[in-house]
């Protein structure tokens, strides 16, 4: 099987990113980057992100996740702690987010540590779901090889009885991580490939350090 795409070409040219007009914190970027997309850009989930770790077999693996909250201290999503990626991050917190909003053509990649959140904020997130995520959330043993998926549907329709009337407990390996940022890179793409990069790095006194890259 051959495909040539070496003729795909597309010029961007929605927006610029000047590094005299940027914050000296950059989620004050992120968040007006994200209200932009959010409200101008028909994105299906702004939200989404890819998240890399390394896996317990040295190597890479990304996979879309949603995040589900954002502070200055970072990046909030939510997960099974017994998946491969939870495994993956128990094994290195190392892990790097990144978000394509293809509409407003911009990127954001962000390196940092992964870490647990408290479990009584992953108590509160687990208590908004719907009932069927949360059911959901016990019937799977994420990453893990089921036979069909007769299987899952009769362990959510055994569980669906069980818990019938009853509220439905917070699985204790599942929870959120907080991702806290080191690095933080905007991408902006603009025509002739000469795209605007602007990059923070967390520096030891806390205060972000700002630069602008090649493209």
């Amino acid at each position: 099987m051959e495909k040539d795409l070496s003729s795909y070409r597309k010029s961007y040219e929605k927006g610029a990113l000047l590094l005299s007009e940027v914050p000296e914190n950059p989620m004050e970027l992120f968040q007006k980057w994200f209200f932009e997309v959010d409200k101008f850009f028909a994105e299906d989930e702004t939200n989404a992100m890819i998240i890399s770790t390394i896996g317990v077999d040295g190597y890479p693996k990304n996979r879309v996740v949603l995040l589900k909250k954002y502070t200055y201290e970072g990046f909030i999503f939510f997960t099974n702690y017994a998946s491969e990626k939870g495994k993956a991050i128990e094994q290195n917190p190392n892990v790097c987010l990144s978000f394509f909003w293809h509409g407003a053509e911009r990127q954001v990649i962000i390196k940092g540590k992964a870490e647990k959140v408290a479990e009584n904020l992953s108590d509160g997130y687990f208590e908004s779901r719907p009932r069927g995520s949360q059911l959901g959330a016990l019937a799977s043993n994420q990453s893990e090889v089921v036979e069909d998926r007769d299987f899952l549907e009769q362990k959510l329709s055994d569980l669906e009885k069980e818990f019938e009337g009853k509220d439905v407990p917070r699985p204790t390996n599942w929870g959120g991580y907080i991702v806290k940022p080191v690095e933080i890179e905007f991408w902006q793409g603009r025509p002739n490939r000469l795209h605007d990069r602007i990059r923070y790095q967390l520096q030891p006194d806390y205060n972000w350090l700002i630069h602008r890259l090649s493209p």
